[in-house]
């Protein structure tokens, strides 16, 4: 799984299983944000839309087990 951590300047920062790389910003969709999932395909990259709403909805999940239920 591929996950936008930050963006530096036209850099975005990737984070994988095998660890952190760059790409350049302007690869990426117009409407890519940090924390979104990406796919690519023969060197194009996706917002995976659904595979980024699961990771949110399950962040957010354990942020309310950490916090007792508040927000």
């Amino acid at each position: 799984m591929m996950i936008i951590d930050r963006f530096e300047g036209n850099i975005a920062v990737i984070e994988c299983d095998e660890g952190i790389f760059d790409i350049s910003k302007d690869l990426l969709p117009d409407n890519a944000a940090e924390g979104d999932v990406i796919i690519s395909s023969d060197n194009i990259y996706y917002v995976d839309e659904e595979e980024t709403e699961n990771r949110r909805k399950l962040l957010a999940e354990r942020l309310r087990s950490m916090t007792g239920g508040a927000e």
